[in-house]
This record gives C-alpha cells, structure tokens and sequence, in this order.
C-alpha cells in the first residue's frame, strides 16, 4: 500500500471507530493546516455543513461522505507540496524503542489522562495539569535515550507534541527529563513507567518546563492497554 493509501485507511478508522467522530475529523483536519470554508468549498458544500459535523450537531456522516472528505483533505494537501502526507512517510520509519504510539481521536485533560493510567504526581501540585493530551509514545528508555540524535528525538511527538512521553525501564529518570529539556518541543505530560526512584533534579527540571512528572506502578501490559483505550471511550 502506498503512503496515501496507508494514511487514508488510517484517518477512515480513526472516524468511523470513534465515540465523537466530528471531533475526529476537526483533528485531522487540523493535522492538515485546512479550515472549515477551504474544505467545504472542495467538496462543494456550505461550510455550516461542516461545522455541524464537526460539531455534533448533524449526525455523523456515513462511509462514503467519510472518503469524500478524506480525498479533499489529501488533494488539498498535494497542491500545496504534499507536505502533511510527506510527513507521515516519515513517521512510517519507527524510531527503534519505540513500543507504541497512537493519536487520540480528541483532546483528553492531562487530569483525566493521569487517572486513567493509575498515576501519582510527583511535581509540585498543579503544575501543567490544565493542558490536553492528543496522544501517547510509549518508549523503551534504554533503547531510545541513550542512542536517540536530535533529529530522530522528533519522531516521539508523532502528529503532536500535545500528548504523554511515557518511559519504562527507568532507574532514575535523570536521562529522560535532560533529553525533554534541552529539546524545543516539550510533550504535555512525562510517565515514568516502574521507576527505580525519581531523581530530585528530573523532578526539578519537569516543573522548570511546567510539564507533569507522572509515576505508574501499573504492569506494563495494563499500561499498554489502558494508554490505548483512553482513546476509545
């Protein structure tokens, strides 16, 4: 399957799998820097229509208004250079420590996210809990800190840098925090999967960049499917 093809299927079965799949089509519309007019006037209807897809306020629209949509969003994104579809070609390329890494179909509060996952706040109360959480990585730090270069550290962030940078493997948590740090990217929220202990300068450094240090206890298996299914309520 080519890129398009494998970003089409993609986008389809996040809407049509999703509890609030107007909310998901903003998303990707979104992703593809289009507005509500510019996409209307492609498929040739009033943009009102889309808003009240996006918004709830028509029912969802079936498979084939689905495809309709998704053809404009990549047309549209071919005439100006192909750049949203280019960038997904590069997220095919999986950085190696990777475990897992999805989109959500719509914003999750970091509150939620961090109750969701079992999780305990070791950052000073209320620091970064205000923000949204668009998706999740799940990594391997030893496979991924200590190898990472600057430009592959990008391929963490997957559509947005709105979402959960979740470690497992931890000792000490320094590494992690150093390598969100000096990046100009910062996630919304940091997990610590089964830390060996928390290192009093990780913490330091997450409250410096106002993000949330995050410990779970939970077995990596739970994590892994709880970080999946908060998409899916």
């Amino acid at each position: 399957m080519n890129i398009k093809g494998a970003l089409s299927e993609k986008i389809a079965g996040e809407i049509t799998l999703s509890p609030k799949p107007g909310q998901t089509i903003r998303k990707w519309r979104n992703i593809f820097r289009i507005n509500q007019t510019e996409l209307a006037e492609h498929l040739k209807l009033s943009p009102s229509v889309i808003s009240d897809y996006e918004s709830g306020r028509r029912k969802s629209p079936g498979i084939q208004t689905i495809k309709k949509v998704i053809e404009a969003m990549l047309e549209i994104d071919n005439k100006r250079g192909g750049k949203t579809v280019r960038q997904y070609n590069s997220m095919l390329k999986t950085q190696d420590g990777i475990i897992e890494i999805r989109e959500y179909p719509y914003s999750i509060s970091a509150e939620d996210f961090i109750k969701a996952i079992s999780g305990n706040v070791v950052t000073t109360k209320g620091v970064g809990l205000k923000k949204n959480v668009k998706g999740f990585t799940l990594v391997d730090s030893i496979k991924t800190i200590e190898t990472i270069n600057s430009v592959d550290y990008a391929s963490l962030y997957g559509w947005s840098a709105e979402r959960a940078l979740v470690f497992t493997g931890i000792t000490y948590g320094r590494s992690p925090m150093i390598a969100v740090r000096v990046h100009p990217v910062k996630p919304t929220v940091v997990v610590y999967h089964k830390p060996g202990a928390v290192d009093t300068l990780a913490i330091k450094l997450a409250e410096r960049e106002n993000i949330p240090l995050v410990v779970t206890n939970l077995p990596l298996d739970d994590l892994k499917r709880k970080l999946i299914s908060i998409g899916e309520k």
